[in-house]
């Protein structure tokens, strides 16, 4: 084969991996997009939820570097913990309701 068939093999195949990549990125995007839209949160925990991720990331930036990885581990484990009360209280409202 000669030099300028590969060099023109390997154009055509990095056109074709960029029109790829820019079909599935879009994808994935109107994905994300859908998903946030059908999903809906009350104003109220939204803006008390921020204001405890903004308290934490303080009270963790404050702290010595030897305690802040049990800082944040800390924080991660509440975070987890509110999220399954959220998840087992959305759980007990659909089983009422039905």
């Amino acid at each position: 084969m000669q030099m300028k068939h590969l060099i023109i093999f390997a154009l055509a195949g990095i056109v074709l991996l960029i029109g790829f990549n820019m079909f599935n990125s879009n994808r994935h995007e109107s994905r994300i997009a859908a998903a946030t839209s059908s999903t809906t949160t009350s104003p109220d925990t939204t803006s008390s939820e921020d204001t405890v991720n903004t308290n934490t990331n303080a009270d963790i930036a404050s702290q010595p570097l030897g305690k802040q990885p049990k800082a944040i581990l800390d924080n991660a484990t509440a975070q987890i913990e509110q999220a399954e009360q959220v998840n087992k209280e959305r759980v007990e409202q659909m089983s009422a309701a039905q």
